[in-house]
């Protein structure tokens, strides 16, 4: 199976000006060939009768080359970023110093904690690479640091599992809580830093667009975003690799974290949580460490239910305690609700419906359970006039951003 690998690089001077430079030229590539998408678009529009077939990325590659790169000795044709922007749902003209990166085509190797990147050289990394043979290889910028992300082979490496089943349940108040009784514990890494980024954001908004001072309050709000992102990947990635790496079978929701954001006061909360890279991360990490995860139904009221005697009950309330009124389970010794949920989820697990009601899209509802693999999708609920039509190109294009294509 394929892993991906990101670590940043330490680049020397010399070496973050040529890394500044290449990026500079996929990002010229790319607003070169949308600008040309668009002329046609708007040629076609203009006059249906003599329609122009609206170019590809090999056609944009054979054009740049013969009229920009005759023209810019500076330049070359990076195919990879014509490629993206075929296949770009809705692309936009890119600005300078936001989202730099660019492919990397040719030989790169590894060596202890350096990397050749073709055309650059050696470059040193803040820690030791393993000896792998790396693919796709992508440089990024992000907040002021340069990153390195490509893929590599690994063999699946089953580990011993101390638990058979475990249930998960996501909120909002802890990260996870397992049905053992074991949590963890949501960082909140947006709260803990959100003041911080009000003051900041407050601070650019009054100094001059183009100054070197609005520059470095911008970098510094990147900073802060970048903290955040990475105390949040950290605890998803804490969580999941204990899951699939002690466990045999994992239990968690299907939630419909679309619908969760569309609450006004619970849609930040959801949002610092991640839930959906819980999701992603457990579906290959459970292949890589010979796990089974496994999906309960969306409608299935692992909440709502007793984990005793099965009363399923109407409203809780916001108390973060279950108790049963029909068994009185939690009003002796009090039980986490979420802890209740998680064991309902093993329960979904080990004792499904015996008879689930199907829905027209063909989807058990009522208490099944779906074992998902690293492709498969759940079924989703649907709805007349929900789908999203099928875009071409043409139809992207009128709806991307215009604007003047940076020449660097």
């Amino acid at each position: 199976m394929l892993l991906g690998f990101k670590t940043e690089l330490r680049p020397n001077n010399k070496q973050r000006t040529l890394l500044a430079k290449h990026a500079g030229v996929a990002r010229h590539a790319w607003n070169w060939g949308l600008q040309v998408c668009q002329g046609v678009f708007q040629h076609n529009r203009e006059r249906p009768d003599h329609k122009q077939k609206l170019p590809s990325a090999i056609d944009l590659h054979k054009r740049l080359v013969a009229e920009v790169k005759r023209e810019n000795p500076w330049g070359y044709a990076p195919q990879q970023a014509l490629r993206d922007l075929e296949t770009a749902l809705f692309p936009r003209f890119k600005k300078k110093n936001r989202d730099d990166s660019f492919y990397l085509e040719g030989s790169v190797r590894i060596s202890s904690n350096c990397i050749k990147l073709p055309k650059i050289g050696w470059v040193r990394c803040y820690e030791t690479l393993s000896a792998v043979q790396p693919k796709s290889v992508v440089v990024s910028r992000r907040a002021g640091r340069w990153f390195v992300s490509f893929h590599y082979e690994v063999e699946p490496q089953p580990t011993p599992k101390k638990i058979d089943v475990v249930g998960v349940d996501l909120g909002g108040r802890k990260l996870a809580v397992l049905s053992t009784g074991e949590v963890f514990e949501n960082p909140h890494a947006l709260k803990g830093a959100l003041q911080k980024l009000r003051r900041l954001q407050r601070k650019l908004s009054r100094q001059v667009q183009g100054g070197a001072n609005r520059e470095k309050t911008r970098i510094r709000i990147a900073k802060v975003h970048y903290r955040i992102a990475c105390l949040r990947a950290n605890a998803i990635h804490q969580l999941t690799s204990r899951l699939a790496k002690n466990h045999g079978t994992i239990v968690i929701e299907d939630l419909h974290v679309r619908g969760m954001l569309r609450n006004r006061w619970l849609a930040r909360t959801i949002a610092d949580i991640g839930l959906y890279e819980v999701r992603r991360q457990l579906e290959y990490k459970c292949q890589l460490y010979g796990s089974r995860l496994v999906i309960a139904d969306r409608w299935y009221p692992s909440s709502k239910r007793c984990s005793r005697c099965g009363h399923i009950h109407k409203g809780l309330g916001s108390s973060e305690w279950f108790v049963c009124s029909h068994c009185g389970f939690g009003s002796d010794s009090p039980v986490d609700r979420d802890c209740n949920a998680a064991c309902n989820l093993v329960h979904s697990y080990l004792a499904p419906a015996v008879s689930p009601t199907v829905a027209a899209c063909g989807a058990t509802s009522g208490g099944g359970t779906m074992e998902v693999g690293l492709r498969a999708t759940c079924a989703m609920k649907q709805e007349v006039g929900t789908g999203e039509p099928s875009l071409d190109r043409f139809n992207r294009l009128a709806l991307s951003a215009s604007s003047s294509v940076d020449q660097r």
